[in-house]
């Protein structure tokens, strides 16, 4: 080694050497609001209805397949698209609810989860430059990932108490330099199932100033309370202007497989399939079988899951109510957003009263403010996660009842937050 040479960041000594700043985005992104939860949840050993995931697995078969699967085939690179079987699947599934008719050979794409589905449309579809209209909250993965790729947000807010669309301030927002509206319905955090006048407003925008949409329709079984889900891309003129994204992880609950799909026109899938190709290249092929599997004939699973969780929200929105927390409305998904108010103390946030609860209370949530990304989120909601088993949701309930009843209802023990 010449003697001007130095090694490249070997050992302790060299770190000095190794000065030049990584990647400015994803070295500047804080710790999430969910991972601070859940260490603190097990630190604590509390009920944790703050993490979206399921007690309940999917079907019985899907997982037989899956197993069989890796003995019956061979175990090598499946197609980088998703195997015929569950890309054909895929768009049955589509035109059987939505009436979405698909071509499986050209508009179809399985992805890892719709998370890395997410990516892959970001960085094949976005320009530095681009403009993405997202409504306020949204899960935390679409900005970071939106802005990787070098397109601004531009975030339009829900109005509370419903979730509502600000039509206004929605059409305000459109720009020479909006490129996508990005569309989660069912809604996370929220729950919240957009209506078919605000789906309008939205197609009109995208058809008016040649926007994309983008599609996180992971929940589309997850309705209830006589809503149903309709889904942007069935609209009149949006077929073309539309990928719509869904999920094994939440159609059958099977988070941990993270197996997902895309549908779309083939002129917007050509630079998604190139991202994705580049980011992961493939999926493992035993589990497509098993959701290919699940798509074509476990239809009475996905679509009993609404009905199974609104027996689980009304339990918990009783028991809510009856402490004193403001639930808010809503028709989808699996999350409860409730109004602390009552229980925050002097100076007291949705964070500091989501850690106080966990600590002391025994039970987790998620502080809703996380979820924002505008100035000035509110500090006051907080989301709970209940498509848990019935045994973890009531005691939970008990926990909060034991830390939040009133003082007169606990013999005059001044409780948590009082």
């Amino acid at each position: 080694m010449p003697p001007e040479a130095t090694p490249f960041c070997n050992g302790d000594a060299a770190v000095a050497s190794c000065s030049k700043p990584l990647n400015e985005l994803f070295s500047s992104l804080p710790t999430t609001i969910f991972e601070v939860m859940s260490k603190l949840a097990m630190e604590h050993s509390s009920v944790n209805l703050g993490q979206g995931f399921p007690d309940a697995e999917g079907p019985e078969t899907m997982k037989q397949i899956a197993s069989k699967a890796m003995y019956d085939f061979h175990n090598q690179y499946p197609s980088l698209l998703g195997i015929p079987e569950l890309r054909q699947a895929v768009a049955r599934h589509s035109e059987a609810n939505q009436g979405i008719p698909v071509d499986w050979a050209t508009e179809t794409l399985v992805t890892v989860g719709a998370t890395e589905g997410l990516a892959s449309c970001f960085l094949g579809l976005l320009n530095p430059g681009d403009e993405v209209i997202m409504f306020d909250p949204m899960y935390d993965s679409y900005v970071s990932m939106a802005r990787r790729s070098g397109a601004a947000i531009v975030p339009v807010r829900l109005r509370l108490p419903d979730f509502s669309v600000p039509l206004e301030e929605l059409a305000a927002a459109v720009g020479p330099r909006t490129k996508m509206i990005m569309l989660n319905s069912p809604h996370n955090p929220s729950g919240k199932v957009f209506t078919r006048t605000e789906l309008k407003a939205v197609a009109d925008l995208c058809t008016r100033h040649d926007v994309i949409a983008l599609c996180d329709e992971v929940y589309e079984h997850l309705v209830f309370g006589g809503a149903k889900h309709i889904s942007l891309r069935s609209l009149p003129g949006m077929a073309e202007r539309c990928v719509r994204l869904g999920s094994a992880g939440k159609t059958f609950s099977f988070t941990a497989w993270k197996v997902g799909w895309m549908t779309g026109p083939s002129r917007l899938l050509n630079p998604i399939i190139k991202a994705h190709q580049f980011l992961v290249f493939t999926v493992p092929s035993s589990l497509q079988r098993a959701v290919a599997h699940g798509l074509d004939q476990e239809s009475d699973f996905y679509l009993s899951l609404g009905p199974t969780l609104e027996v689980k929200r009304r339990y918990l929105e009783r028991e809510l109510v009856a402490l004193g927390f403001g639930v808010l409305p809503a028709h989808g998904a699996y999350f409860l957003v409730a109004d602390v108010s009552k229980f925050l103390r002097s100076g007291e946030d949705d964070v500091a009263f989501a850690k106080r609860l966990t600590v002391e209370g025994g039970v987790t949530t998620i502080p809703i403010s996380g979820f924002y990304v505008g100035a000035i989120p509110p500090t006051h909601l907080v989301r709970f996660c209940y498509c848990k088993e019935d045994s973890k949701l009531e005691a939970a309930v008990e926990r909060l009842k034991a830390y939040l009843a009133p003082a007169e209802e606990s013999g005059g023990d001044e409780r948590g937050g009082r």
